[in-house]
């Protein structure tokens, strides 16, 4: 075959329960794209919001965030001032400018430890209730997880498009093209 497989393709991962491959498999395909497709994408154009969009660097910082907080949520915990912080600044700068080599990296350790929490989590506590937020909305583990993996996946996609249309405007733009 001239294209890669996809994760999914690519058989069981028999780490995991069969119960929750699914979403061991997007996670796994959203690290494998947002790695490739973010290789060599331009430091300057990681906060451009085209047609006033969220920017590339937002969609990552939103990633990373989205999974630490949607699995705390899962083990039923709250949420850590940290969290927070890093809630507040989702689609802002650091004051030490990120790479995207940063934002990136960061996004895959979160990859890590969702697999880790995933390979550990009883299928016995999926149907299991658990609140989400300050209001305690109701959801259940495998309705977060199942999110966590479906929320990634369309980022990834808004991530992907948005990159696309920023980078050819800047090369474009800069008749680099």
């Amino acid at each position: 075959m001239s294209q890669k497989l996809e994760v999914w393709q690519r058989g069981p991962l028999p780490e995991f329960n069969p119960l929750l491959q699914p979403i061991a498999h997007a996670l796994l395909q959203a690290r494998e794209e947002i790695n490739e497709y973010m290789d060599g994408f331009p430091v300057a154009l990681l906060w451009e919001r085209p047609a006033g969009m969220a920017s590339t660097g937002f969609h990552l910082q939103h990633l990373s965030g989205v999974l630490d907080r949607v699995f705390t949520y899962a083990r039923a915990q709250g949420l850590s001032q940290f969290q927070f912080a890093q809630l507040a600044e989702e689609g802002n700068d650091a004051a030490d400018p990120y790479t995207v080599a940063d934002l990136v990296n960061r996004f895959s350790n979160q990859v890590d430890l969702a697999l880790a929490q995933l390979k550990n989590t009883d299928i016995s506590t999926l149907p299991d209730f658990r609140g989400v937020g300050r209001a305690g909305l109701p959801s259940t583990v495998i309705g977060l997880l199942f999110h966590a993996a479906e929320h990634t996946m369309r980022h990834v996609g808004q991530l992907m498009v948005t990159a696309a249309v920023v980078k050819k405007d800047y090369y474009v733009g800069s008749e680099r093209a």
